[in-house]
């Protein structure tokens, strides 16, 4: 059970959140541009609201002065007025879109590990470990995904402006949660909400730890007083359980290496690599006529640079839950979005890397 309720905070810590809320009420100033798209130009705020973001801005170590950098300062992004959650705006640039002619999954996928960085560094945690606090840094702490679940509802072309805001907050005794919603900002329609677990690993030992008291008071005050999901129905698909996918797979490409620009500052493959090569098993059909309409990954195992990982594909079918297993009898024919299930496993051993869920729809004009 969720437990993200905490009192409000006082003393150093309360002068903290005030610091943050003048940061983000003047940064929310200084990000209001205006672009005269024709001649390219982008008229900047004024200097006077760029010296109350230097004077307003607080860093983590006893909130003394410190001066924003120049990527503080041209960042589209700022935490909200009650300094809970962060909202951050992008322009989908033509390296993000595929052959569909708009972002693809990974390209998502990249923006929305980008606004939970900035978030973390907005507040204050280091940008040198994925938001790790300062207890965390002293006992070499490190975040790993544990599960991430994301459905797309429309895919923003190239030149489209999305606006993605993120938040965190406790998950039980062993981890945290991080939530996406992601809005086309030309007209605030939502197309598109993911959830996210990440658990603590130790740098050095690779294995997994409990979240400390200390910790989980670092980082409570800066998370939602009331539990909030970007999932709130209760038969949501986020929290379906994933069965391991029987072989032999319907679908392979097995061998898959890891490139050395793979690999993230906690030195190990980055989480949405994952996403890419789950993606490579898929049927080529599939693929010609249809778009990822959600994908859900469990991370079970790290992959290291010298690693070789097979990946494998079938068709979902009933019953697969129901015995642990993915087999059972073929989905109705009148459900129009197939599903498969995936498996990323080490190549020769077959120890299990990553297991996953995807669903299908069809693109318009395809038959």
């Amino acid at each position: 059970m969720l437990r993200s309720h905490v009192a409000a905070p006082s003393g150093a810590a309360a002068s903290w959140q005030c610091g943050r809320r003048r940061l983000s009420s003047a940064w929310r100033r200084a990000t209001m541009v205006t672009c005269d798209a024709r001649a390219g130009r982008v008229s900047a705020a004024s200097s006077s609201v760029a010296k109350e973001m230097e004077v307003a801005h607080v860093t983590q170590n006893g909130g003394a002065r410190g001066e924003l950098t120049l990527g503080e300062k041209l960042r589209l992004g700022s935490l909200l007025e009650d300094g809970l959650s962060y909202k951050e705006s992008f322009v989908v640039r033509c390296s993000e879109v595929g052959v569909n002619k708009t972002a693809t999954i990974e390209a998502i996928a990249n923006l929305m590990q980008e606004v939970g960085c900035n978030h973390a560094q907005s507040v204050g945690f280091s940008t040198d470990g994925f938001a790790t606090t300062t207890t965390m840094r002293k006992l070499r702490l490190i975040w790993v995904t544990n599960r991430m679940h994301i459905e797309i509802y429309k895919y923003p072309a190239w030149g489209d402006v999305v606006e993605i805001e993120t938040w965190c907050q406790s998950e039980g005794r062993i981890g945290t949660r991080r939530d996406w919603i992601i809005k086309d900002l030309s007209n605030g329609e939502v197309i598109g909400r993911a959830t996210s677990k990440w658990v603590m690993m130790h740098q050095d030992t690779r294995k997994l730890q409990r979240v400390s008291d200390d910790v989980r008071e670092e980082y409570l005050v800066f998370c939602p007083r009331t539990p909030r999901y970007a999932f709130p129905e209760e038969d949501n698909g986020s929290l379906k359980k994933i069965p391991k996918l029987d072989e032999p797979a319907e679908h392979s490409c097995l061998g898959l290496v890891p490139r050395r620009a793979d690999l993230d500052m906690n030195q190990h493959v980055n989480n949405v690599t994952y996403i890419g090569w789950v993606l490579e098993s898929m049927p080529q059909d599939i693929i010609d006529t249809h778009e990822l309409e959600t994908i859900t990954l469990e991370y079970r195992r790290e992959c290291q640079h010298d690693d070789s990982v097979d990946s494998l594909t079938s068709a979902e079918y009933e019953g697969a839950l129901e015995n642990g297993s993915s087999n059972g009898v073929a989905l109705p024919t009148v459900n129009p979005n197939p599903q498969f299930l995936h498996f990323l496993g080490l190549s020769g051993t077959g120890l299990e890397i990553n297991r996953g869920r995807t669903t299908w729809r069809k693109l318009k004009g395809k038959k």
